[in-house]
């Protein structure tokens, strides 16, 4: 009975000691960009100097606009958002996140993705991925902006994103002020 008591001791402090080492061990931050070999073309721009700019920059207190206020629950928009500038690739988010393509020998596909709908994302440096849209709540809803258009013509390229941050449960979007069609 002795010799068991002990084993258990024993048994109970190498589970200690393992959990301790895994509890040291580094975590990773991300998985990084998927496919690295899936390049933008050489006149592509790159996250250090990007090809040319997207959306009109934004000021602290002033993230949302009119539509979007006046379509919030209570007039106001969930809280947390923050403006942000950022390079990254623009690339289709459905394509990228089911089967890791992007870059310049996706630009087409994209393009036709982009022209049937589907999502505009944002692809970072560090791998961080980001849905893009149109801000103007109202105006996007009803067809009013070509933010898509800017988009569809800079799909694989490196660009400077400006607008507002806002994320939930993991998921992040960039919310593009200034495609309100004239």
């Amino acid at each position: 009975m002795k010799i068991q008591w002990l084993g258990g001791i024993a048994g109970l402090g190498a589970c200690l000691v393992g959990t301790m080492l895994v509890a040291q061990t580094p975590k990773k931050t991300g998985p990084g960009i998927l496919q690295p070999q899936m390049a933008v073309a050489a006149d592509g721009g790159t996250y250090d100097k990007p090809m040319g700019k997207l959306g009109t920059a934004v000021t602290a207190g002033e993230e949302w606009s009119a539509t979007t206020l006046g379509a919030s629950v209570d007039g106001k928009p969930n809280p947390g958002a923050k403006p942000i500038t950022i390079a990254g690739e623009i690339l289709d988010f459905s394509c990228y996140l089911q089967i890791g393509k992007h870059g310049d020998k996706h630009r087409a596909c994209a393009q036709k993705c982009f022209k049937a709908g589907q999502p505009i994302g944002l692809l970072a440096k560090d791998g961080s991925l980001y849905m893009l849209m149109e801000e103007e709540h109202d105006l996007r809803r009803d067809g009013l902006t070509d933010f898509r258009s800017a988009a569809i013509d800079h799909v694989a390229h490196i660009m400077e994103v400006n607008g507002t941050l806002w994320s939930h449960n993991g998921v992040k979007a960039i919310y593009v002020h200034g495609y309100t069609k004239k």
